[in-house]
């Protein structure tokens, strides 16, 4: 078992290649109720949960993004209140990121705000979306532009999960992974190399260690920057794009699908600029294709795709801005580019 420690608005652990119901029972002892909240799929799938001293309720939400809505949060805000949920009493999450996500939000504003976990059970919210204190919900004008920064107490990362997910969302996950060795980490780069799916998820001790690696990165940057006023907007690499495909996709594309699209465009739109090598764009292709995820999109979607852009969070007024490289682990940002610019860049991921 490993932990890494994540310092922001409060110290709370990210426990790796445990037992989540072991820690489903340590956590959810003294507390007068527990509320689990996951989706109807993954109720059936685990069965029974652990039985405990706690008034245990379990609330059902719509599967994947779908459940990120302001129907699935006001119904969560219904339920707390019929079953007297109180301040000292605590949410649970289980799921993947949009699980997780929607957990730790109706937690940050249920009483202005109560202890909650994260359980993930995906790799890209092992890696990602249960880490950070990021909370949150979709809007029909883009991903989590509703939300509020609301630390877990614990981040429960059981590995066993993995080996229900299929490769197409293993494959996702390890996008996040690889975000994580571009921006910082180069090892992560170095464990991937000319390495296919199959060969990683094989490898149990390979894959525990680029989920410590991801998180230790994700981690640093956190502390640092909690509310991503500019320092954590690095962890976003890939996602400016990323988050424009989702929506227009409309969430057929996996996110980790989305962000590796994302990364191709950012790093072509590097080399345009004259700041990054052929050579390092090579290596986001060669990685990202080995493993399966999708390095273009549709040319006919360009224009959709710049309406987008201008909702993504990281847009300041009319300008907007891409966390790019100038090499590995050299993050710099990209901004006030005109239109025809990005549009140049699109065109050499575009199919």
């Amino acid at each position: 078992m490993r932990l890494v420690s994540v310092q922001a608005e409060r110290a709370y652990e990210v426990v790796i290649n445990c037992q989540w119901r072991e820690e489903f029972l340590e956590l959810s002892e003294s507390r007068a109720r527990v509320a689990v909240v996951m989706s109807a799929a993954m109720v059936d799938f685990i069965g029974e949960l652990p039985g405990i001293d706690a008034d245990l309720h379990i609330f059902t939400i719509p599967d994947s993004e779908a459940g990120k809505s302001v129907e699935t949060l006001n119904n969560l805000w219904t339920w707390l209140g019929a079953v007297g949920f109180t301040r000292s009493d605590l949410i649970i999450g289980i799921g993947g990121g949009a699980a997780t996500d929607i957990a730790g939000f109706a937690a940050a504003t249920w009483l202005r705000g109560v202890d909650w976990v994260a359980i993930p059970t995906t790799l890209a919210g092992m890696v990602d979306a249960a880490i950070g204190g990021k909370t949150g919900m979709n809007s029909g004008y883009g991903k989590n532009l509703i939300g509020s920064f609301h630390s877990p107490i614990r981040v429960v990362v059981d590995t066993s999960w993995l080996s229900s997910l299929s490769d197409r969302d293993f494959a996702a996950g390890l996008a996040e992974v690889i975000k994580c060795g571009f921006i910082s980490e180069p090892r992560i780069l170095e464990l991937l190399e000319d390495k296919h799916l199959d060969e990683i998820r094989n490898d149990g001790p390979l894959v525990e260690e680029l989920i410590s690696l991801a998180v230790s990165i994700k981690s640093k940057v956190v502390g640092v920057d909690f509310k991503d006023n500019f320092a954590r907007e690095v962890l976003n690499y890939g996602h400016t794009l990323g988050h424009a495909v989702e929506l227009h996709s409309h969430f057929d594309l996996r996110h980790g699908e989305a962000v590796a699209i994302g990364m191709i465009f950012v790093a072509e739109l590097a080399r345009l600029q004259g700041i990054l090598s052929q050579d390092i764009v090579d290596l986001h292709r060669n990685i990202l294709v080995r493993l399966g995820l999708p390095v273009s999109y549709s040319r006919d979607a360009w224009d959709a795709l710049y309406r987008n852009l201008a909702m993504d969070k990281k847009t300041r007024g009319n300008s907007i801005r891409f966390v790019a490289l100038s090499g590995i682990g050299q993050t710099l940002r990209l901004e006030n580019l005109a239109e025809p610019e990005l549009r140049a860049a699109y065109e050499r991921i575009s199919s």
